[in-house]
Formats: C-alpha cells, structure tokens, sequence
C-alpha cells in the first residue's frame, strides 16, 4: 500500500470547527495540567518543555508530509516511548512503543500498541530485526523513521519516558490504585529484592506501578494482557494528575519529568492538543495480528501482512491522508446485514 507524499493535504476534507501506553498517560497528563494551568504553573510547564526540546534530523516536518502539521486544525500522530533505562538515560532499547492519532475534526483519538518484538524492517539498515531495536541502533530519528516506514503513515511528535521518570511521577501523585486480575511476584530491578502483587484492588508505588505495566510471563494473554495492564495504569495516572493541586509536589513532578522526558512537541503543540482531554475514556484501541516465531534463538513477533495493511489503512484515513468511500461504509453494512443474517440463522427453531 503505497502512501501518497504529493497529494496527503489536497485529499484532508476540512470541517468548522496507555508502561508503553505508560508515555501516553504521562504525557496526557501534562496537557491536562497545561490546559487548566495559570501563572506559575504555566511558567513551569513552558520551562519543562523547552528543557525536554529534543530537535530531530529531519527537521520540523516528517517525510510523509508536505507541510509542518499545526494540531489546532490537523490530525496528527505522536511515538510514545518507554526506555528501557534509569538516572537521565534517554537511550536503549524500547521497551513499550505506543502511536496515538488526533483529528481534530472528529475529536477522536486512536492508539495503536506496537509489540516491543515485531519483526520489522528497520530503516537505514537494510535488514529485519525486532522494532525495539530501532532505538539502540539509531536513537529516536531511526525508530521514528522505522515506524513510518512500517505502517505507511507520517509520525509527527513523540514523547520519549525512562522507568524513573514512570516510578517517580506515580510516586509522586502517592501512588495509583489498579485492580490486579491476578497475584504475581516480580523482581525489583533497582534492588533485585522481590515485588508481590495482590489480586484485586490496592495502591501502589512507581516500583510495583513498573512492575505490573511491565510483566508478561506470569500472564495467561501474554503481550495482550500486559497491554490491558498498561492502559489501565494510564488511566489511573490521567485520573490522578487530572486532580492533581499540590504546588509543593508539582514542583517535584515537573523536575522528574524535566530529566526523564526527550520530545520535538513545543508548548503550544501540547496546549493545542488539551482539547483531547474530554476523549481519554474514548480513546479506539488498535492492533495487528501476528505469530509468535523463533528464528536462530531468537523471539519475534512476525505481524500478518493484510492486517498490517488493514491497520494502516485505519491510521490513513483518521490523518486524512486518504477518505472514507462509499465502498468502505458500504462494506460496513455488509458487514453488519451478515452477521444479523448469521444470527438468525443460529437461533434455534422452536
């Protein structure tokens, strides 16, 4: 599926008008602040994101784009990435890839999960390798490259996160509830000590907050369930920060975020993007099939090409890079007739 460079804006109809997922929740969390922030905190917030400023090669603008996008009135794409790193370190591997599409037309917002393992082709390299890898090899300009050259789509913004900036935010908001579907024992990466998480409801630190986003192997539904998992721990961080009135541990919040957050959004980017804030509990999950594989030793996750492609054909038309036909509502009725029809052939004759 060939994505159109030339023709991307003239095609946009214009109107009036979730540890990976980890990112995401830290991120939405500052815009809220930003939006309903005055004065001071409005002074901090732009000091933050200048600090945070990270300037990409390739400019101001992606590739898959013929003009600079302004949120206000453009749908836009934004790369969260949680690193797999401590003490200020915004490089390695990734440990969680989430991308998020804004339109502001619709109001909508879309998020598509990346397995940390999909085998992908990385970009500049010429070779397959697991998507993660990107970073390591090429910092946040070969990952970002990678994942448009992955799904065919422009990727705007991103917003990159370590695990103490994750552990310290939570603990600075004195910790979050989640609500655990089962009992499960992690080792704690700073003092190799062990983590036990209860079944059912309770509050936790950043270091079981970091535990619980990032664990699989206890997990029955593997990479899926961990992706629950993170979703749930964002909308407990957003609910937290939403409320969020302390000066005193405001201060303290910006300072971590300050060393542990990497992003080309400017201020006004994450002001024009506050909007978005009534959407969080809407936000459409997306994701792409794929089988599990060893290849010489190694784990991947090897996508399925047609939903890829079907994924991406999704994330196209929520940018406004290519619209909705007739024939796409037209199979959607199709669609919903047969599965009415299936079902009344299903019920049982009395």
């Amino acid at each position: 599926m060939a994505l159109s460079r030339v023709d991307s804006r003239q095609k946009k109809t214009k109107k009036p008008r979730s540890f990976l997922k980890i990112a995401l929740f830290t991120f939405l969390g500052v815009l809220i602040v930003a939006g309903s922030a005055v004065g001071y905190m409005i002074h901090q917030i732009m000091d933050v994101t200048s600090s945070a400023q990270q300037d990409l090669e390739r400019g101001d603008r992606s590739e898959y784009r013929e003009e600079v996008v302004n949120p206000d009135i453009d749908p836009v794409s934004v790369l969260f990435l949680g690193l797999d790193t401590r003490d200020g370190d915004l490089s390695g591997r990734t440990d969680a890839m989430v991308l998020v599409t804004f339109n502001p037309d619709e109001g909508t917002v879309k998020m598509l999960n990346i397995p940390r393992d999909t085998r992908v082709n990385i970009a500049g390299r010429y070779e397959q390798d697991k998507i993660n890898h990107a970073h390591a090899f090429g910092g946040v300009d070969m990952t970002m490259d990678t994942v448009e050259q992955f799904l065919d789509i422009p990727v705007d913004y991103f917003v990159s996160l370590n695990f103490d900036a994750f552990m310290e935010i939570v603990d600075e908001l004195n910790g979050i509830k989640i609500d655990s579907p089962m009992a499960f024992t992690e080792t704690d990466n700073a003092t190799y000590g062990t983590l036990t998480i209860q079944e059912g409801e309770q509050i936790v630190n950043g270091e079981k907050a970091l535990a619980y986003v990032r664990m699989r192997k206890h997990d029955p539904q593997g990479d899926i369930g961990r992706g629950e998992r993170q979703k749930e721990v964002i909308a407990s961080i957003i609910n937290e920060m939403a409320t969020f009135s302390s000066i005193t541990n405001f201060n303290s919040l910006m300072d971590t975020v300050e060393r542990n957050l990497n992003t080309n959004a400017t201020f006004n980017n994450i002001v024009s993007m506050h909007s978005y804030a009534s959407e969080l509990d809407n936000i459409e999950s997306l994701s792409y099939d794929g089988t599990a594989i060893t290849d010489n030793g190694i784990y991947y996750y090897q996508p399925d090409e047609q939903s890829v492609a079907e994924t991406s054909q999704r994330l196209q038309k929520h940018l406004g890079i290519i619209e909705e036909t007739e024939s796409d509502y037209a199979s959607a009725s199709d669609s919903k007739e047969k599965e009415a029809e299936e079902e009344e052939q299903s019920e049982p004759v009395h």
